[in-house]
């Protein structure tokens, strides 16, 4: 991904926060033809040694998990994103997009057995925090079956390209009028990147 060198976040614990946020991203492979792309739900892990390692399964109908052996791949975690009109500055200038995006490159890894079992439990019991219904609770014979036609694997993270575009490029008055018209219209995609920009331009200010 091409990120402007003023629009590049290298804050370690703001990206894993936004991970962990927007836990669905689109993973991307190729199968020897063109690529292909589910949207997958992810548990993202910190390693004991500083690194990422991000945690996912898929049916085992699908046929993108054969496509792993040997591949770097790459998962588009999308945050807020939307429209900045050229009215809302105090010249004349033309129409962009603001948003929250992050890239991230690794290496894939099959997870079975107890580990895949344990990666199932995890990803139920946070989901379920606020209720009774475990996977431990359920008729093992059962899990197990599930389990067959499903795939685990991991992604320990090689490299990750974060970009925030939050109008940084912009000065005090048309920074303050974009927030202003971002929260007018109101929509949650518009008062996240006003947050977002709000929060972006206090962290600079330190």
């Amino acid at each position: 991904m091409h990120i402007p060198k003023l629009y590049r976040e290298e804050d370690r614990e703001l990206i894993l926060n936004f991970l962990k946020q927007n836990n669905f991203p689109a993973i991307v492979t190729f199968d020897g033809e063109k690529p292909i792309a589910p949207h997958l739900p992810v548990e993202i892990v910190q390693t004991e040694n500083a690194g990422l390692t991000i945690y996912s399964h898929m049916s085992k109908a699908n046929p993108q998990w054969r496509t792993f052996g040997g591949q770097e791949i790459l998962l588009i975690f999308q945050g807020a994103h939307t429209y900045i009109s050229p009215r809302w500055y105090n010249h004349v200038n033309v129409p962009t997009w603001n948003y929250m995006m992050v890239h991230v490159y690794g290496k894939v890894r099959m997870v079975e057995g107890d580990e895949f079992y344990s990666l199932l439990s995890r990803l139920v019991g946070h989901h379920e925090a606020h209720s009774n219904y475990r996977l431990e609770s359920l008729p093992q014979d059962f899990v197990k079956k599930e389990m067959n036609g499903t795939v685990g694997f991991a992604v320990d993270v090689t490299r990750i390209d974060a970009g925030y575009k939050l109008s940084q490029n912009r000065n005090d008055e048309d920074h303050a009028n974009i927030i202003r018209e971002l929260e007018e219209r109101g929509d949650v995609n518009s008062v996240e990147v006003a947050n977002g920009m709000r929060g972006k331009r206090a962290e600079n200010s330190e």
